[in-house]
């Protein structure tokens, strides 16, 4: 009978290591257009922590938030504007003393082929502009509000083709499915396929703001805590800029 207790002490303990060893992973959700440089952020971090084992949901910030609206466990979240995280604020999925600026960018048009398209009212000339759907992808909140500003979306309404985020946005203009569309500067800078054309005013849209957050879960995750640390240190920054990003 004692040798059978004692087995299941070891056992108890066994579980509460193996516990121990699921707190070293990390779950961060972060929008589609940072998921080349939070891998190489993550594979930075990993190189002095080999014991963490980061996984990644990308996907556009409102498909994130209504993710962990149905349960998705997060620890980081990394969101492209304010509102999706004020979102995530008012219903206490984030601790709001971790909400911190991450990174900026800018809005671009790019095209495979486009002719005589130098600037945003130009766009009018167009059959078909791939944008991401304002509903849940930031870039295309920003878009609509460039077009609003700029006093053309009554003429472009129905030339808009709504992609799911900002990758499929720049894959439809890759692809040749459109005539161009409006992305990230940082995604355009990745493709090898279209060529920017022209870049959006800033005075026709908010700034374009990535926001930073450890949710109520991961404030509990030492290993969350310690990552996030290192999302603003110098070392991230510099692959920040290196993607075309800006930072403070």
């Amino acid at each position: 009978m004692r040798t059978f207790i004692a087995l299941v002490i070891v056992c108890l303990a066994l579980t509460q290591l193996c516990g121990n060893v699921s707190a070293g992973q990390i779950t961060i959700g972060a929008g589609v257009g940072m998921k080349d440089v939070v891998n190489d952020i993550a594979a930075a971090f990993i190189k002095n922590n080999q014991s963490i084992k980061i996984l990644k949901n990308y996907a556009a910030s409102g498909v994130l938030a209504k993710q962990i609206d149905n349960g998705a466990h997060i620890d980081i979240t990394l969101v492209a504007n304010v509102n999706w995280m004020d979102y995530l604020k008012e219903k206490r999925y984030v601790d709001v003393n971790t909400i911190t600026p991450f990174a900026y960018n800018t809005l671009v048009f790019v095209s495979k082929g486009a002719q005589g398209v130098s600037r945003l009212e130009e766009l009018t000339k167009l059959n078909r502009i791939a944008v991401g759907s304002p509903k849940s992808v930031p870039a295309g909140e920003y878009t609509m509000e460039a077009f609003r500003n700029a006093g053309i979306y009554k003429q472009l309404e129905q030339k808009l083709v709504l992609a799911r985020d900002v990758r499929e946005c720049l894959l439809y203009a890759e692809r040749g499915d459109v005539d161009g569309a409006i992305v990230y500067k940082t995604d355009a800078l990745l493709s090898k396929d279209t060529t920017i054309l022209f870049t959006v005013p800033q005075k026709l849209y908010s700034r374009v703001i990535f926001l930073s957050a450890l949710t109520v879960s991961g404030v509990k995750n030492q290993d969350a805590v310690n990552f996030f640390s290192f999302l603003h240190s110098h070392e991230a920054k510099a692959l920040l800029l290196k993607y075309g990003f800006e930072v403070q």
